[in-house]
């Protein structure tokens, strides 16, 4: 499958190969589920915690005698019934992380990246790097693809400094480098831009992948 290689000013430049084994596969919307389930998993910290009855700094006196006042009887102010008391089965630091088989995980990622293409909502732009960070010449970017105001997910062949910094600042855009995009990170995107060097990347390491599965 060709697609058109857009320069940064708009114009088309060329065309490239999309591999049909990483572009043009019938996705698995199961598989996505489960790619996508275990990266927000992954996301959680696990932090929380809520002290319990025991945890509660005083309540050692009993509040009041056993019998004889007509009210109910108490052995503790901290008592998860009372204002200030603990709480009852409250959470606990733990650990939410997921994992998915190396197959499963290369599966989802070719059935996200064929979502996009089958969609249209697929862009390859000419490798581009910049001497310095500047959000203007990324919005110039934007605006040249008709791009702009649209949730746009952008991959660098490579970790670039320059141009992730020149989009981090821009609203409903994110910057990452080919080799750390997760399978949520495509799903969660209306525009996938590609620099010419990260089709590279998915053309050559996602069809080796495959073949070595086989």
């Amino acid at each position: 499958m060709l697609v058109d290689v857009y320069k940064t000013d708009g114009t088309v430049s060329g065309q490239v190969e999309l591999n049909d084994t990483v572009f043009a596969i019938e996705p698995n919307h199961h598989v996505l589920y489960l790619a996508s389930k275990v990266y927000l998993a992954n996301q959680r910290q696990g932090t929380h915690k809520s002290k319990e009855r025991s945890e509660i700094r005083g309540g050692g006196k009993k509040p009041w005698r056993q019998k004889g006042r007509g009210g109910a009887r108490a052995g503790t102010t901290r008592s998860p019934l009372w204002v200030g008391g603990g709480r009852i089965f409250g959470p606990r630091p733990r650990d939410y992380r997921l994992k998915v088989p190396r197959k499963v995980a290369m599966l989802a990622k070719r059935s996200a990246l064929s979502m996009k293409v089958s969609e249209e909502r697929l862009v390859v732009v000419e490798n581009f790097n910049y001497e310095a960070p500047k959000t203007k010449n990324f919005i110039a970017l934007l605006n040249a693809l008709k791009l702009e105001g649209k949730k746009v997910l952008m991959l660098t062949a490579s970790h670039d400094e320059n141009v992730y910094k020149s989009g981090r600042n821009i609203d409903r855009v994110k910057v990452l480098s080919v080799n750390s995009v997760s399978t949520y990170d495509i799903l969660n995107s209306q525009i996938l831009l590609l620099q010419h060097g990260a089709v590279e990347y998915f053309n050559n390491t996602y069809v080796r992948e495959k073949v070595a599965a086989e």
